[in-house]
């Protein structure tokens, strides 16, 4: 009885002590190893050697263009930057100028003011229109400067070209003094010429705005070009083809190409096919593939007149007569072969 005793006390002993060190080896958990807080790090500075921020006086400036050219990007400022200047914090500069970027000033539209010298300036300074540039006929060198180009000017009004709209958010406006047209009894309108120093100032000044803004000859044009129901300015005497042959400013179509189209229009089969409806809305879909704002109906309303005779200042300033004949139609055809809408 003794030894039985002995036995499972022993027994109970060896289970207790067995459990005792099964929960206390259960009961250790490994302390975590403490987490390494890293800092993240500023991006390094790019590499660009060219990007130089210059300072004069309290004004910066960025003068050299990083972007790619050949896409229409600009990263160079012609005038000062302009930055935010939130109240307890700091803008830098560090990672200027971002390579994705261009120019606001995408066209440059001209017009003229129907008003003499002294009344253009007032109405352009003091009233509710306006124009980044006024070109005088004073005989002078002078250019008057309205508006900063950053800036927009209010000289375009409801405006389309192509794909564009509003075109005050997108272009450089240039008004040139000039008298405006006048009617004869019969309502045909007379225009008066403009004098040769004053269009060597408008080819100067193009010339030099489309060079830096990199404006296509597409995106250099006429009010009329822009809303031909409503404008007529800088209208047929505008030398376009002169600023085409002596400064390359601008569209202009080859004569050959031209004369090729003309050739293959039967002058008979023409006549016949001008009030033709098929014909109508072929012609209004090419004049809308060049660029006017017209919407093609296959109707000759009012609209597509002013929107010939706008076709007609710009390219065929001989006869403005608002009417689609043969050699309007073979100009318009050479035009969008030579400048296709991309």
């Amino acid at each position: 009885m003794r030894n039985s005793l002995y036995v499972i006390g022993l027994s109970f002993a060896i289970i207790s002590c067995g459990s005792q060190k099964s929960v206390q080896k259960s009961a250790v958990t490994p302390k975590p190893s403490p987490t390494k807080v890293t800092t993240p790090a500023k991006p390094q500075t790019p590499t660009r050697p060219n990007a130089v921020i210059k300072h004069e006086g309290q004004n910066e400036f960025f003068k050299v263009n990083l972007a790619n050219a050949a896409n229409n990007d600009n990263t160079i400022s012609y005038g000062s930057i302009v930055s935010a200047n939130p109240q307890g914090y700091r803008v830098v500069k560090t990672y200027f100028p971002a390579l994705a970027q261009n120019f606001r000033q995408k066209y440059i539209i001209l017009h003229y003011t129907a008003l003499d010298d002294d009344k253009s300036v007032m109405v352009l300074t003091q009233q509710g229109v306006s124009a980044h540039y006024l070109v005088n006929d004073l005989g002078d060198r002078d250019i008057y400067q309205l508006v900063d180009e950053n800036k927009r000017s209010y000289h375009a009004g409801v405006s389309s070209w192509r794909t564009d709209k509003m075109l005050n958010d997108t272009s450089i406006g240039i008004e040139i003094v000039n008298s405006g047209y006048t009617t004869d009894s019969s309502g045909y309108r007379i225009f008066p010429d403009f004098d040769d120093e004053q269009i060597k100032k408008v080819a100067a000044l193009v010339k030099d705005i489309a060079t830096r803004y990199m404006i296509p000859a597409t995106n250099i044009l006429g009010h009329s070009d822009i809303a031909p129901t409503r404008k007529q300015d800088p209208g047929p005497k505008f030398p376009w083809k002169k600023l085409y042959d002596e400064y390359q400013i601008g569209m202009w179509y080859d004569e050959p190409v031209k004369q090729s189209f003309y050739s293959q229009i039967i002058p008979e089969e023409f006549g016949l096919q001008m009030t033709n409806a098929q014909f109508i809305f072929k012609y209004q879909t090419a004049l809308k593939m060049l660029g006017y704002g017209l919407e093609p109906s296959g109707t000759y309303d009012d609209a597509t007149k002013k929107t010939i005779e706008a076709f007609q200042y710009h390219f065929r300033p001989a006869n403005y007569d608002g009417v689609m004949d043969a050699e309007t139609w073979a100009i318009l055809q050479a035009l969008n072969q030579k400048y296709p809408a991309k």
